[in-house]
């Protein structure tokens, strides 16, 4: 594998190594890799090991059954490979911030992430693969993290493997600062936590509900303006199970506007009409995620982005504000 080592700045992004830990001790090489080089298939891993491309405490070994000790460095050689499953599409995209190592974008409501059942194109990463040609060579086009299709705000995207790996790892530390607007229904008087664990739902498949066996999940919220019948948040992450802050919000009973999977019937008796009709109609919902904070993959430094929610949640901000001053005068 000598002749495999890294020539390049851009062979070193395809250049990865780690330490077997005491609780794989013992364990096969294919499998500690799996566990420790997890941005990769075990099929592809086994390929790899048997190219050569990897190097147990700087000797390359070839056979995937082969024991490991705690302790033991382990170095990966890549191969970068096009994904052909997913097309580039010129479509849009907010590019908020981008250098050689992550792209920042602000991702609007009603697209899509990544392709799935019953969407092949027209997604998020179809326009990464147009925009960023480099993303071909990373898990899917570069994607660490996901917005649900009707939420807008801001991701990261990582350009290079090097900087997935490192994202990966920061995001599964719980070291992301991401934090989010919401408009709920009901009152809230003071913010606080909520500390429930997310599985699937027990009856309905489309949904995620707080169930005893499933997934820890911590979301923390403050108010930030109060209305008559709803509420202006502010929401932060510390875990990010799917659907994680409508799961939670509705499971207090304040479930974000605009939200039909989770919210139910929506409230505005005594609301002035045209108030009422626009917040029955919000189409989706009404939840931006409005920072993104991290650690830089490449400078090792911390930095950040903000974006103020889009013009759908500010008119409907507006317009809950104007009912507040108009009833305070009344």
């Amino acid at each position: 594998m000598s002749s495999q080592r890294p020539e390049s700045d851009e062979e070193e992004d395809l250049l990865h190594s780690a330490e077997v830990p005491a609780a794989l001790a013992g364990a096969r090489l294919d499998l500690v890799c799996a566990k420790l080089f997890d941005s990769w298939s075990r099929s592809r891993l086994q390929s790899w090991i048997e190219a050569g491309r990897l190097r147990v405490n700087g000797q390359v070994v070839e056979k995937t059954r082969t024991p490991l000790s705690a302790g033991d460095v382990l170095e990966l050689l890549a191969e970068p490979e096009a994904d052909t499953r997913v097309l580039p599409q010129d479509l849009p995209l907010d590019v908020v911030h981008a250098d050689a190592s992550i792209a920042i974008i602000n991702k609007p409501a009603g697209l899509t992430v990544h392709p799935g059942a019953g969407q092949a194109d027209g997604t998020l990463q179809n326009a990464l693969l147009h925009h960023f040609p480099q993303t071909a060579a990373v898990p899917r086009a570069g994607i660490v993290h996901r917005l649900d299709k009707d939420t807008s705000g801001l991701l990261v995207v990582a350009l290079t493997l090097s900087a997935h790996h490192k994202l990966v790892d920061e995001l599964g530390r719980r070291e992301f600062k991401r934090e989010y607007d919401a408009i709920v229904q009901g009152e809230l008087i003071a913010g606080a936590s909520i500390d429930e664990p997310i599985g699937r739902h027990p009856r309905e498949r489309l949904k995620m509900a707080v169930v005893d066996k499933g997934r820890p999940a911590v979301t923390h919220y403050r108010v930030q303006e109060r209305f008559a019948q709803h509420t202006h948040l502010r929401v932060r992450l510390e875990t990010g199970r799917t659907h994680q802050i409508r799961v939670h919000l509705a499971h207090i009973r304040r479930p974000i506007v605009g939200d039909f999977l989770y919210g139910g019937p929506m409230r505005g008796a005594g609301l002035p009409t045209a108030l009422r009709e626009l917040l029955q109609n919000f189409p989706r919902q009404a939840l931006h995620a409005r920072e993104l904070g991290l650690t830089h993959p490449r400078s090792g430094k911390p930095v950040s982005w903000t974006v103020e929610p889009p013009e759908d949640m500010q008119e409907l901000l507006r317009a809950l504000r104007a009912h507040a001053r108009e009833a305070g005068q009344a």
